[in-house]
């Protein structure tokens, strides 16, 4: 499964950390470009990876753009305790403010979800801008808290480190350095290929006894870490029996991720992993 690793370029004007004149604003770290925020943010699930830093005296620092997307851009965040070897390398999932945002289906994936407020719930379902601002803090939590959940159940999801507001930090999938590439960049062989399927077709089972699909699943937003299938954006979704087009949602999800694996020489019997898939979503 050769791949080439993908390594940030370098970003014009970016100091290396620990580089960073001292601020002269009273509040201002020593270095970097904020003090952690992990002390106003919600946590992800216990137990906590030894590799995420929590020390309130922690620093952050921008170090680019991964990867830009509909409703939010992702970003690399370095959180590091100047002075010390504690520090780890992070993903920052920023959602953009309503009306800068390009995702237009909100509707069908929102069918189902619920808020306290039946005034919120009306602004939602008409659009004002009240609700448009409703709608994008509920992809940030829908995301943060499934996550969370699938994470605790140990599924392959990257860990859900904090969620402050709009903007989620969480587990940079990859090694030595280098982001796991999507599967739709490899070109597996056909041993590899037979275990990354097999590897799907066991989290499709554990997630619709969960009672959920991802909504938008392709070989775009699946990672693949050492030969490990890592799934990632998941602010869309779907609860299977609580939205009217939960069965559609999960069975474009599955008839996505088989085409590209018969694509690549894979025998598929897409029908019966269909049918197995959604014997099981109602269990």
């Amino acid at each position: 499964m050769a791949h080439q690793p993908f390594h940030l370029p370098a970003r014009e004007g970016l100091a290396p950390a620990g580089a960073f004149a001292v601020d002269s604003a009273p509040d201002a770290p020593p270095e970097g470009e904020r003090w952690t925020s992990w002390d106003r943010a919600s946590h992800g699930p216990g137990p906590l990876p030894e590799w995420v830093v929590t020390d309130l005296g922690a620093v952050d620092a921008d170090l680019g753009v991964l990867k830009t997307g509909k409703e939010a851009d992702v970003h690399l965040v370095r959180r590091w305790v100047p002075g010390t070897g504690r520090a780890c390398l992070m993903a920052a999932k920023r959602y953009r403010r309503a009306d800068h945002r390009l995702f237009h289906r909100d509707s069908g994936y929102l069918e189902g979800r619920r808020v306290r407020k039946s005034r919120e719930m009306r602004a939602m379902a008409r659009r004002t801008a009240f609700g448009k601002e409703m709608i994008a803090g509920q992809w940030a939590m829908a995301e943060f808290a499934t996550l969370s959940r699938l994470w605790a159940e140990g599924l392959p999801v990257p860990y859900p480190v904090q969620l402050d507001e709009t903007e989620m930090l969480m587990e940079l999938v990859g090694s030595d350095g280098a982001v796991a590439p999507r599967l739709v960049q490899l070109r597996p062989g056909p041993d590899e290929l037979a275990d990354l399927f097999e590897q799907l077709r066991g989290f499709m089972l554990d997630l619709v006894e969960l009672g959920w699909t991802h909504g938008d699943l392709s070989p775009y937003n699946v990672l693949v870490r050492d030969g490990d299938l890592v799934v990632i954006d998941w602010p869309q979704v779907v609860d299977v029996v609580g939205n009217p087009r939960g069965m559609d949602f999960l069975d474009r999800d599955l008839r996505t991720m088989c085409t590209w694996f018969v694509r690549r020489g894979l025998e598929v019997d897409v029908e019966e992993l269909v049918g197995e898939v959604c014997a099981a979503a109602f269990g």
